[in-house]
């Protein structure tokens, strides 16, 4: 009996410890965020990605976070925080790294439909070095 009652009480906290993970990974609210505030945005750091301010939500209410610098991790890009409605409601997408794919040579063009990947001007069909910008 008292075997039974400990591997309940086991189950019970792991359950409880699981779902308090998953309950901070979405915020959704009713209220719309306010607009973006104006950031001056510093000059850039190498090997830091700039990462703008953002509204989040905190106790019942829109709270600014202020812009900050994050060390970058090559082969990874950055996805900045962004509100987005769904169903009336508001969803806060925190900011995270994604793998890979992306953009590589940063020009705003994904890599799958990037026609001049290293930026020399020459399209990637009459380039016989597509990924250096110094060699055509």
């Amino acid at each position: 009996m008292m075997k039974k009652i400990l591997l309940g009480t086991m189950v019970a906290a792991t359950l409880s410890v699981g779902s308090v993970s998953v309950a901070t990974a979405d915020v959704f609210v009713r209220v719309a965020p306010p607009p973006p505030r104006t950031e001056v945005v510093p000059e850039p750091r190498r090997g830091y990605v700039w990462v703008p301010g953002y509204w989040d939500y905190r106790a019942g209410r829109h709270f600014w976070v202020q812009g900050t610098w994050v060390r970058e991790r090559h082969g990874y890009r950055y996805a900045e925080p962004r509100w987005h409605e769904r169903d009336g409601r508001w969803v806060l997408e925190r900011g995270h790294w994604s793998r890979g794919g992306g953009d590589r040579d940063h020009d705003g063009i994904p890599n799958r439909v990037d026609r001049d990947r290293d930026n020399d001007g020459v399209p990637n069909r009459y380039d016989s070095n597509p990924n250096n910008p110094r060699r055509n």
